[in-house]
């Protein structure tokens, strides 16, 4: 497409004025042809200044989640984002890329969304995914490792999060057990793993991680139950952050994932999740259907379980998925 080819070239070129001529020439367009493809990126949100004697100038980017503007700010991957499907709207990225799954979608292919119609969370819980704020991402994933091992990608996904937020922004999240980001003691992301298995041997056909980032929200794009709870990089930092810039960061984070757990070592993903855990140390709820239980985190085992002590001195250690962890502190899930 020649808008494509405009943009890419005056990317190469960036902060340059650079004749429509020279476009001419160089792209194989007429300068009708540039002139038209310079109108469309305009309407698309970029702005591109125009000078008499000089030419055409990329000012600015919008802030956008498109294949170009990702791929703007990705780079080298092994599988993850090798393939990028983004879609303005879509019902939810996780049902998509299990549709992907099912029908013999590539290894590592990520599916992008401006906004979810039908954004789920752990649980079956609403994921509010309001348009042109945050990022929802999902990656298909084919790993073939043993079962056991896959246990662990909620929480190695969350320390992905973190990393990539740090990344682009300068400041790390810390980890709610088991697998939430937060920020000053509210929830920033929302992380659902979901595995499709062959209903005779058992095996692994597809794992989907998806990740829904708050990344512009006011407070008044949240419910009220939501808002006391939950938080956005914006609100937090006090300034906006490029979400192409910080989805780009992300799609890195999963690839190094990706490839660390294929190769079984999760030795420096366990080490930055006991580091950045804000249960350890806290007094906590266990909640399960036989009630609830005070007890002390004190630890994270070798395959991110919850080490607690109850108040008889004995400890225990608890699995995402067999109970809820409610925080005493501030931050409540």
């Amino acid at each position: 497409m020649s808008r494509q080819a405009v943009l890419t070239y005056l990317r190469t070129r960036e902060g340059e004025f650079l004749s429509g001529e020279e476009l001419s020439r160089q792209l194989g367009l007429s300068r009708t042809a540039v002139w038209k493809a310079v109108d469309a990126l305009r309407r698309e949100g970029y702005t591109i200044e125009a000078r008499t004697g000089l030419g055409y100038r990329l000012a600015a980017a919008p802030d956008v989640l498109t294949e170009a503007e990702i791929r703007n700010h990705l780079g080298a991957v092994d599988t993850v984002g090798r393939t990028l499907l983004c879609f303005d709207e879509i019902d939810s990225t996780n049902n998509y890329a299990k549709q992907l799954g099912m029908a013999g979608g590539e290894d590592g292919v990520v599916v992008v969304a401006n906004c979810q119609t039908a954004g789920r969370g752990r649980m079956d819980r609403t994921f509010q995914s309001p348009r042109d704020k945050g990022i929802y991402l999902t990656a298909l994933l084919r790993p073939d490792i043993p079962m056991d091992r896959l246990l662990s990608v909620t929480a190695l996904a969350g320390v992905a999060v973190c990393g990539a937020v740090e990344q682009v922004c300068g400041v790390r999240p810390k980890l709610k057990w088991p697998n939430d980001p937060v920020l000053n003691g509210k929830k920033l992301c929302g992380i659902l793993t979901e595995m499709s298995l062959e209903a005779e041997t058992g095996r692994l056909q597809s794992l989907v991680v998806g990740i829904g980032l708050n990344v512009g929200q006011t407070a008044a794009d949240f419910t009220p139950e939501v808002a006391a709870v939950a938080t956005s990089i914006s609100q937090e930092l006090g300034r906006s952050v490029s979400r192409p810039a910080l989805a780009a960061a992300e799609i890195e984070a999963l690839d190094r994932l990706y490839t660390a757990l294929k190769g079984g070592d999760l030795s420096a993903y366990l080490a930055a999740y006991r580091r950045d855990c804000v249960n350890l140390g806290k007094t906590v709820q266990l909640i399960s259907p036989l009630g609830r239980e005070t007890v002390e985190a004190v630890g994270i085992d070798e395959q991110f379980g919850l080490v607690v002590r109850t108040a008889d001195g004995t400890e225990k250690t608890v699995r995402s998925g067999e109970v809820s962890v409610r925080g005493m502190y501030g931050y409540v899930e």
